[in-house]
């Protein structure tokens, strides 16, 4: 009886094929979310590395405890402004990188 090799995928080939090829809408929008999870993910792990409450984080930002909750969970609805103003709060420091095609932009 003949054996049947079974065909592996690596993540990438995955997400062509089920979002959508580099530089479609689709997995533009796919890469975004995922970004935008990560962070809200680093919010959380940061607040709690400083042993507050999502309430106590938002007085130091002065937004409710509810928009803490939401930006954890996803920061994609915050503004740039908010999310700057949480991991300062935090004491923490964040980093932007800009790249235009193959180039990084470097700030003075």
């Amino acid at each position: 009886m003949a054996t049947k090799e079974l065909k592996t995928y690596s993540l990438a080939e995955m997400k062509d094929k089920y979002i959508g090829k580099v530089g479609t809408a689709e997995r533009d929008e796919y890469e975004y979310e995922l970004r935008m999870d990560v962070l809200g993910k680093m919010i959380k792990t940061a607040r709690q590395e400083r042993n507050l409450t999502q309430e106590e984080l938002g007085r130091l930002v002065g937004v409710q405890k509810a928009q803490i909750s939401k930006l954890e969970s996803s920061a994609n609805s915050a503004t740039i402004d908010t999310i700057l103003k949480v991991f300062k709060a935090l004491k923490a420091e964040i980093n932007f990188n800009v790249k235009l095609e193959d180039n990084f932009v470097k700030l003075a």
